[in-house]
């Protein structure tokens, strides 16, 4: 499964001060351009340069409105100065949106009445004699440019805009600046000034590119990293369970049996009853990989769940749930040998141990349809056909569990797939009633995670990159979705392919 990978640019926007027509008029101008990840810090030479600038610019007014003793005289430059001032237009800056940012609105526009008197865009009053902005495309009071995160007046160089509003850089920063979800600091730029981070296609979990090599764990059933403030459990042979999944997580055998009999009955609820009694058991990695040689079997998934065994051997089975000792590991694991004999094709189906009942219960689902190809005499099939159509199994019952667990019905792609889906969940709403109080507890109404865990299994399935399953798995659902579950099985009996 790819993950993302993001770009993007920030945003700095540079303000100059200035004096308009030597009166006592002050002006902003603002110039937008692209700096994100830059340093914080002002150009100390060019506020240095304005300061003084301003101040000797402000010593010479002082000056000039000393020396005017006469009314008349004081009327008529009055009357000159504010002539001017309507005559001419005040500097606009050039407004460039921010380009990380995804903008619906329309760029602010300068304000001005027929009367030609600025008018100040936020307040809505004239600004008259007096220092304003030039900013955005619109004059303000300075008092009224104000930032939209904090409601303080904008005072520094340099500032960001957003949506045409303006942001003090940290105000920005800290409402658009994307955080890293594992160690929960401001993603870096890299070498080319660019904000980059990887993000999980279907979670969108964001985080720095360097966890993907500084060895942050993944959970082994959810795929999401390890986040510094929280602490995953280390299962024995190194695996990492998140502790949302860890709620929902079957850790023996004994817990097992009463989703397998779910399985049975969804199974038997799309008239595919599995008469023989195959023995079912959790078992851990080292377990499943020694039973896998012994039976001389290839498997195509990166890391192997479940088995469906044909062969007589020893198996080495969780007897008891362990517990979760200090440092989130786990203790106490009890297994014991189980001897298994041949008795029909199939001489057990193997899960691996302390993954959630979703994900446990759709390996079940794949390896029952192994289990009832070898039982009811398919040919030798192909790897894509025999995965394929198991996955589809999967799918189905995912699906249908999915679907018990909600107000509302899923709707599926076809006709034939959403029939085959209301059979699934009538199975499992048999089983649930057939079942212990303990285990309608566990198929009672699903949380919002679990149901999004579901969905992610889901997505796993119809995602999966695989020529073998992945592929296998489109092929078997279009299928199924056009001649229905039993018509695809048919054809797959007697031509040993899916039909087209």
């Amino acid at each position: 499964m790819g993950w993302l990978s993001k770009f993007f640019k920030g945003s700095a926007n540079r303000v100059t001060r200035g004096h308009f027509n030597g009166n006592f008029h002050g002006g902003y101008s603002a110039q937008h351009t692209k700096s994100y990840g830059t340093p914080d810090s002002d150009n100390e030479d060019i506020d240095h340069a304005i300061a003084l600038s301003l101040s000797e610019e402000d010593q010479a007014k002082g000056k000039a409105i000393d020396t005017t003793d006469d009314h008349l005289e004081e009327d008529e430059v009055f009357a000159r100065a504010l002539q001017e001032s309507l005559n001419d237009e005040p500097p606009l800056g050039q407004n460039v949106p921010v380009e990380d940012v995804k903008s619906d609105s329309t760029p602010a526009t300068s304000l001005q009445p027929s009367s030609g008197l600025r008018v100040c865009a936020e307040c809505k009053t004239p600004i008259g004699l007096g220092r304003f902005l030039s900013s955005l495309d619109s004059v303000w009071h300075p008092q009224c440019f104000r930032c939209l995160g904090c409601d303080r007046s904008i005072s520094e160089y340099e500032f960001a805009v957003h949506e045409d509003h303006p942001y003090h850089r940290s105000c920005y920063k800290e409402l658009f600046h994307p955080k890293c979800d594992v160690c929960k600091n401001f993603i870096q730029t890299n070498k080319n000034g660019l904000i980059e981070y990887r993000a999980h296609p279907f979670w969108m979990q964001k985080y720095c590119p360097s966890h993907d090599n500084d060895g942050t764990p993944r959970c082994c059933s959810c795929e999401r990293m390890e986040p510094n403030d929280s602490k995953y459990v280390t299962l024995d042979d190194g695996r990492k369970l998140c502790l949302e999944c860890l709620t929902t997580s079957i850790m023996d055998t004994n817990e097992c049996q009463p989703l397998y009999i779910d399985i049975q009955e969804f199974y038997e609820g799309l008239n595919m009853k599995v008469e023989q009694q195959i023995p079912l058991l959790l078992v851990e990695r080292q377990g499943l990989n020694e039973a896998m040689e012994a039976e001389k079997m290839g498997h195509h998934l990166p890391e192997t769940r479940g088995l469906c065994l044909s062969e007589e051997q020893v198996v080495r089975t969780i007897l008891k749930r362990p517990i979760i000792g200090p440092g989130n590991k786990i203790i106490d694991m009890i297994t014991g040998p189980c001897k298994l004999v041949r008795r029909c094709e199939v001489t057990a189906i193997l899960v691996i141990y302390a993954l959630p009942r979703l994900l446990t219960g759709s390996i079940l689902a794949h390896e029952m349809m192994h289990a009832y190809l070898r039982l009811k005499g398919y040919r030798i099939l192909s790897p894509e056909v025999e995965e394929g159509i198991c996955q589809v199994l999967a799918h189905l019952w995912l699906e249908s569990e999915i679907t018990s667990g909600s107000s509302s019905n899923i709707a599926t792609t076809s006709e034939a797939a959403a029939a085959a889906a209301a059979e699934a969940a009538a199975a499992v709403a048999a089983a649930a009633a057939t079942s212990s109080t303990s285990l309608t507890s566990k198929k009672g109404a699903k949380t919002d995670f679990e149901k999004k865990l579901g969905e992610f299994f889901k997505h796993q399935v119809e995602t999966d990159p695989s020529t073998v399953y992945g592929d296998g798995f489109r092929a078997g659902i279009r299928a199924v979705e056009r001649y229905g579950l039993r018509s695809t099985l048919d054809h797959i009996k007697l031509t040993g392919s899916f039909p087209c």
